[in-house]
């Protein structure tokens, strides 16, 4: 008896949620928050009684940069000259704090693979990564400062861009790092300045 209940329970409430179902009504339908359906907001080429100019849609604020926009200087955020080649130099004053900065980004980010000392053999290299290129290959010794900016921003083959990690001026300041571990392991005798050369010799 009571499955036959239990069975015409079900059976019923199914034919009424049918029946229900797509049905026409002239009363509003039972809204339990209602909040996001009625509040109070302002179309699209409204007039507003708030504002002096009684315009609903507001100009950007001055000195509004759009989402993604480039920066003013083109050159410094992209290492590239107006017709899209390299810059040589890097536009920035390598100062002893931008080198040290250069150096704490490089560590952080780029050591893990290309090792502290820029030989490619970094400890991911050890556990099966495959290397990168050593920084004291010929090749990279002569590359352009802009290049080597546009692979942290961009990436390259298995490197990832850092363009979201590491900001423009820290870029900036790992390339200066980088041309500073170069000059470590290539300087000649005569590179150094006169006044060290007593010190060494």
């Amino acid at each position: 008896m009571k499955k036959t209940s239990l069975l015409f329970c079900i059976l019923f409430l199914s034919f009424f949620a049918n029946c229900y179902r797509g049905s026409s009504s002239e009363k509003p339908p039972v809204h339990i928050v209602p909040d996001m359906d009625n509040q109070p907001k302002y179309k699209a080429q409204s007039e507003s009684k708030f504002f002096d100019d009684q315009s609903t849609m507001r100009l950007p604020v001055p000195g509004t940069v759009a989402q993604n926009a480039f920066p003013i200087d083109i050159v410094y955020s992209t290492g590239r000259n107006d017709d899209s080649s390299y810059i040589t130099i890097i536009p920035e004053k390598l100062t002893a704090s931008v080198l040290k900065r250069g150096k704490e980004r490089f560590n952080i980010f780029c050591s893990p693979c290309h090792s502290q000392t820029g030989d490619g053999q970094g400890v991911v290299v050890n556990r099966g990564y495959i290397p990168p290129p050593s920084f004291h290959t010929d090749y990279l010794i002569n590359i352009p400062d802009g290049y080597i900016f546009n692979v942290i921003t961009n990436g390259i083959r298995n490197m990832p861009s850092y363009a979201h990690q590491i900001p423009v001026k820290d870029r900036w300041a790992i390339v200066g790092y980088v041309r500073a571990l170069q000059i470590s392991q290539s300087a000649k005798i005569n590179d150094f300045p006169a006044e060290l050369l007593s010190e060494i010799k």
